[in-house]
C-alpha cells in the first residue's frame, strides 16, 4: 500500500502494485489525477528505502520539473547503492558465520535443525572488517548523497522563490486592475 503525506500530519491510504525486487521495476501504480500530494510506498525487500511516486503539478515549470527529475534520479540511485550495499553485506555475512563453523568442525545447523548463532564478540570482527573493506565506498556514496542533497535544496529554494515571486506578481497585477 502506498501512503500520501496530507500536510503535516493525517495520512491515506492506497493500494499498489509492489516493486518486483527480482526485475527491479518500480510499481505500476500512479496516485489519481487530482492527486496534490507525494506518495510513500513500504520498505522494498532489498534495499530498505521507501519508494516515492512524485507530485506532478498541473503546471509545473520547467524548474519543478528539474527539480522532480533529480529528485526522483536521486531516489534511484539512492535505491541502487543500498540494494547492491545489503546483498553484499547478507552474502559475506552468511559465509563468514559458514567459514566460522566450518572451522571449528561445525555446521550452520544443530541437530535440532536451528541455525547455530555466532557470539556478539565473533561477530563484531565480521562487522568491523565488512566497514573497513568498504570505508571508500561508503565515503564516496557519502560524498554523492550530500552533492545530490545540496543540489536538490538549491533547486527547491529556487522553485519556492520564484512560486513566490509568481504569486507577488499576480497579486499586483489583480491590484493594480482598474475596477469600473
Amino acid at each position: 500500500m502506498y501512503l500520501y503525506l496530507k500536510g503535516f500530519c493525517g495520512v491515506e491510504e492506497a493500494t499498489f502494485f509492489r516493486t518486483d525486487p527480482v526485475n527491479k521495476t518500480r510499481s505500476a501504480f500512479r496516485p489519481a489525477a487530482n492527486s496534490t500530494h507525494d506518495w510513500i510506498g513500504p520498505p522494498n525487500p532489498l534495499s530498505n528505502l521507501r519508494p516515492i511516486v512524485y507530485h506532478v503539478p498541473e503546471n509545473e515549470s520547467e524548474l519543478e520539473k528539474r527539480l522532480r527529475h533529480l529528485r526522483q534520479e536521486t531516489e534511484d540511485w539512492n535505491h541502487d547503492f543500498w540494494t547492491k550495499q545489503n546483498i553484499t553485506f547478507s552474502k559475506e555475512k552468511d559465509d563468514y558465520i559458514t567459514s566460522h563453523f566450518k572451522a571449528k568442525g561445525l555446521t550452520v545447523r544443530d541437530e535440532q535443525g536451528r541455525r547455530r548463532p555466532l557470539s556478539s564478540e565473533e561477530m563484531a570482527v565480521f562487522y568491523k572488517n565488512f566497514l573497513d573493506k568498504n570505508r571508500t565506498r561508503h565515503a564516496n556514496y557519502n560524498k554523492e548523497w550530500y552533492r545530490r542533497n545540496f543540489t536538490i535544496t538549491l533547486l527547491m529554494a529556487r522553485v519556492a522563490l520564484n512560486n513566490m515571486w509568481r504569486t507577488v506578481t499576480h497579486s499586483s497585477k489583480k491590484s493594480s486592475t482598474p475596477t469600473t
